[in-house]
């Protein structure tokens, strides 16, 4: 959840640091610092807050020479969002910094404390450099006290660590939570993924689970549980403007207006004029398969529930969905003839790498859709197919929502084709539809503006429901998160037809309801829904093609063909209305609060 950098050489460490930091702030923002060793002593800077609090804090300060450095800026887990709390974490005569979860370190710090070692912070990531430097004065070895403190340490973790005691090396270890290594020359970059180090480094090698070792000298020494390793490095890409605004207010925005292309982007290679084509994939990963079982968290979660009705509809294959942090603890029934599918923007969502993992133990073949090539969950995966969204920075995801639905749904086919279970002219339809999807996805200005104005009528009331039916549901679904994520109103998604068997009694005219009403998929139903709603006098916004008369305000879509073209077109509105609503509040639409992007913790 947190974001890690570290550099060794001899450039100017404080601004690598702080611009590498920028660059992660989306993973966490609710503390940032940095501690440097240079001339044998200890820097070190903490600010509570966004990252601009942390360089107003060091602008009179510059590193010179050769050095070793860490930063990290924070999404709190243990403890609140304090300078106390923020990392790096301080002993007597070292720093650590550290993402993810310590499990035993409420075990460790007693051990600890009743050695007479004192606790500053509420952090489980303290106790990793106390205990270090209590097994460094028993050794005076700082690779042999390292080792020590990585095999009492339990949960998941990526770690830096620096010490006056070797004042020319950074000690590092990942275990579940993601790390880099970067290479320029002799100059040596840590991080938690690729984009801070962007531009810095050339070549990249991937931390594996287990891994762990110490930078120095322009060299990495890297050991796993056999010992020390060999390894390759890769090229870094070299493109950041994917991660700039381009002139939008927000990156979220940016995002929105992005999926058209990387739409585009997604389908390339992939839908062909007869056939879905996934290269990625091997036919031999669905032989014996018989039934499909997805798992995932939030966003991901929801383009899961929509996957499940296009699998048995398309696909004639029974599919299951999971939430990935229920899932590890319900005690699953995993039998072999399960392809397992997680799915994950980052490819480090802790619960559903775990789940991944259980699926693994089990047997199961396992199939990865993630926006990120090389990160654990594609790296655990038997096999991955990649979103090809493009960096993502709004904390409110959008445009691999899109992609991961549309994914999902060339898969469906795919299984379908291998199957022999969709009819020639079915293919032709569903493949003319995803054709036409980028045009769907297209935000006119006239669309953006009527979003604009009706925001300032849903800034008050009680709460929303968004309600739809069959694929429509998990839209509704998605269409609330957005809008709890990033304006903190309550909101709700329900299927439709749920209404009456309790929510509609908290119906009145301080009720917002958002009605998604495609004219392509059970119209006339959902219609029905709706009235009975407007009977109770709540305010509605509509969503469709065709007018409603009952609807207080109305948004008219242009795709009625495709229950697909008519799911991406009303997921583009649902997700400028929850960016205008947050924008009129006065909130920070790309970081909301209590929120990160990456959730690499339980």
């Amino acid at each position: 959840m947190c974001g890690i950098i570290g550099y060794l050489g001899k450039n100017e460490k404080k601004e690598i640091l702080l611009d590498g930091l920028q660059e992660l702030e989306y993973r966490g923002y609710d503390s940032a610092g940095i501690a440097i060793i240079e001339n044998k002593k200890l820097k070190n800077f903490k600010a509570v807050g966004r990252l601009k609090n942390l360089r107003e804090k060091t602008k009179d300060y510059l590193s010179e020479g050769f050095g070793v450095s860490i930063g990290h800026t924070r999404w709190a887990t243990h403890g609140k969002p304090t300078e106390l709390n923020a990392h790096p974490h301080m002993g007597a005569y070292s720093f650590v910094v550290h993402n993810g979860i310590i499990e035993n370190y409420q075990e460790l710090k007693k051990e600890l404390q009743a050695q007479g070692v004192n606790f500053l912070s509420q952090t489980d990531t303290e106790t990793i450099v106390h205990l270090f430097e209590k097994n460094h004065d028993m050794s005076n070895n700082t690779w042999q006290a390292f080792q020590t403190t990585l095999s009492k340490l339990e949960g998941a973790y990526a770690t830096l660590l620096i010490t006056e005691a070797d004042e020319e090396s950074i000690y590092f270890a990942k275990n579940g939570s993601p790390m880099l290594i970067g290479f320029d020359g002799e100059d040596i970059y840590f991080a938690s993924s690729d984009t801070p180090i962007i531009g810095k480094a050339t070549e990249v090698y991937y931390l594996e689970d287990g891994e762990f070792g110490y930078a120095k000298d322009g060299k990495i020494y890297l050991f796993d549980a056999n010992g020390e390793k060999a390894f390759s490095t890769q090229a870094l890409a070299t493109d950041k403007a994917m991660a700039q605004k381009d002139g939008y207010r927000f990156f979220m925005e940016k995002e929105i207006y992005e999926q058209g292309q990387v739409m585009n982007d997604t389908m390339m290679g992939r839908v062909l004029d007869d056939k879905i084509d996934l290269e990625e994939l091997d036919l031999n990963l669905f032989e014996n398969i018989t039934n499909i079982k997805i798992c995932a968290c939030g966003t991901s979660y929801h383009s899961a529930l929509s996957a499940s009705y296009l699998f048995e509809r398309i696909s004639k294959i029974p599919c299951q969905i999971e939430i990935a942090s229920e899932f590890r603890y319900k005690e699953p029934l995993l039998r072999e003839d399960t392809l397992f599918i997680t799915i994950s923007q980052s490819g480090e969502t802790a619960d559903t790498l775990e789940a991944l993992k259980m699926a693994k133990r089990a047997g199961l073949k396992s199939l990865s859709i993630c926006n990120v090539d090389n990160s654990s969950i594609v790296r655990e995966s038997d096999a991955s197919i990649l979103t090809r969204a493009g960096i993502e920075k709004g904390v409110a995801s959008t445009k691999a929502f899109a992609t991961q639905t549309m994914v999902l749904w060339m898969l469906a086919i795919y299984v379908a084709q291998a199957k022999k279970t969709i009819s020639s002219e079915l293919l032709e339809q569903e493949l003319q539809a995803m054709r036409e999807t980028p045009k769907a996805l297209i935000v006119n200005d006239k669309l953006h503006a009527k979003m604009t104005r009706l925001s300032k009528r849903y800034l008050h009331g009680h709460g929303f429901f968004f309600i739809g039916r069959d694929i429509f549901y998990p839209l509704a679904l998605e269409g609330a998160l957005k809008l709890k994520e990033i304006s903190y109103l309550h909101a709700e998604g329900y299927p439709s037809g749920e209404m009456k068997h309790g929510p509609i009694a908290l119906a009145d005219a301080e009720l917002f309801t958002i009605a998604l009403m495609p004219k392509s998929l059970h119209y006339e139903k959902i219609k029905s829904n709706v009235e009975e709603l407007c009977a109770r006098d709540v305010t509605l916004l509509a969503i469709s093609p065709e007018p409603f008369e009952l609807a207080d305000d109305y948004v008219q879509t242009t795709y009625n063909s495709h229950p697909m073209l008519e799911f991406f077109e009303m997921m583009v509105i649902t997700q400028l209305l929850a960016l205008e609503i947050s924008v009129r509040l006065g909130n920070d639409v790309d970081m909301p609060r209590n929120l990160a992007k990456s959730v690499t913790v339980e």
